[in-house]
């Protein structure tokens, strides 16, 4: 499977499903899927610390930070292929939903327009 640029949520998760379901014979259980999930969203964690934190990386480590999202965006991905989740959907409901929710809280908050306290 060659992946394709500016490919669509959905057509991701049609590569995954084929993958898991050819190379990977089959899908992991929902449970082992979520671990799964925890421990790479770990993984983005450590590397997130080390780069933008106060950690530093240990001899030897790489900062793998785009491999280890795309790996949080494959498992969760594949829950949602196997619990009948469309993102594209989802991700639809969800923007429209904060657009509403959130409509002037961010625009609201002192916390957020107060420049000085950003950290880069």
């Amino acid at each position: 499977m060659t992946p394709t640029p500016d490919i669509t949520l959905r057509e991701a998760q049609a590569m995954v499903h084929k993958w898991i379901t050819t190379t990977g014979v089959r899908y992991f259980s929902p449970l082992t899927n979520m671990a799964v999930l925890a421990e790479e969203v770990g993984e983005v964690a450590r590397i997130m610390a080390r780069k933008y934190g106060d950690q530093s990386f240990k001899p030897g480590e790489k900062d793998t930070l785009a491999d280890e999202l795309a790996d949080v965006l494959w498992v969760l991905m594949a829950i949602a292929n196997q619990t009948g989740v469309d993102l594209t959907d989802a991700l639809n409901a969800n923007i429209d939903k904060k657009s509403v929710r959130d409509a002037t809280r961010h625009l609201n908050n002192p916390k957020l327009t107060d420049n000085s306290t950003q950290k880069s």
